[in-house]
């Protein structure tokens, strides 16, 4: 197998894009397109994996793909990966007032990116988590539920990219697969 020199990141989301080559970009040469691919229902990482299957069929080669989810843990784990749906839906307010009538108010963020050589080939995830809480809408809302997802008393939205690239449920998903990169895996 040849050496891996270039990651084709399937992502629209220029913010998703920058946070992925600060954190790669010292390793491997980060190119991006935006790749339309069904959303199945299921575990974050079936969803991940049914993703990444399909943006390397259409695609036609190696591409990595990334989900995130948004778990409250009063609510079991809810909205999980369907947080996009419920910020679409709700805004940041209303999943605010989701857990109003709760005591708790913690929550984890995953990032679960999955790396797919081709079409055919299995799938591999590299996921991190990010315990928090959930607060009102505090920041910049630039950049989905950041406002309201709370780290050691700052929100994503409220900390310089540097800092929440150095903390976030993406960076550590990331450091998972600089390493596996690292050690010519790929």
């Amino acid at each position: 197998m040849a050496p891996l020199n270039k990651l084709n990141f399937i992502t629209g989301n220029k913010n998703k894009l920058a946070e992925v080559r600060a954190i790669l970009g010292s390793v491997i040469n980060v190119e991006n397109q935006s790749v339309d691919v069904p959303e199945i229902q299921g575990t974050i990482e079936e969803i991940a994996k049914e993703k990444c299957r399909s943006a390397a069929e259409v695609v036609g080669g190696p591409v990595l793909t990334e989900d995130t989810a948004l778990e409250f843990h009063a609510l079991k784990g809810l909205p999980g990966p369907y947080i996009k749906s419920f910020l679409d839906a709700l805004g940041l307010e209303g999943l605010n007032r989701i857990i109003d009538s709760f005591e708790d108010r913690t929550a984890e963020a995953v990032c679960t990116f999955a790396f797919c050589r081709g079409p055919g080939a299995e799938p591999i995830l590299f996921q991190g988590r990010t315990e928090g809480v959930i607060v009102r809408p505090r920041g910049p809302t630039n950049f989905g539920w950041d406002p309201i997802f709370e780290y050691q008393g700052t929100t994503y939205a409220e900390m310089d990219k540097e800092a929440k690239n150095q903390i976030s449920h993406r960076y550590k998903a990331l450091v998972k697969l600089q390493h596996w990169l690292a050690e010519g895996q790929a």
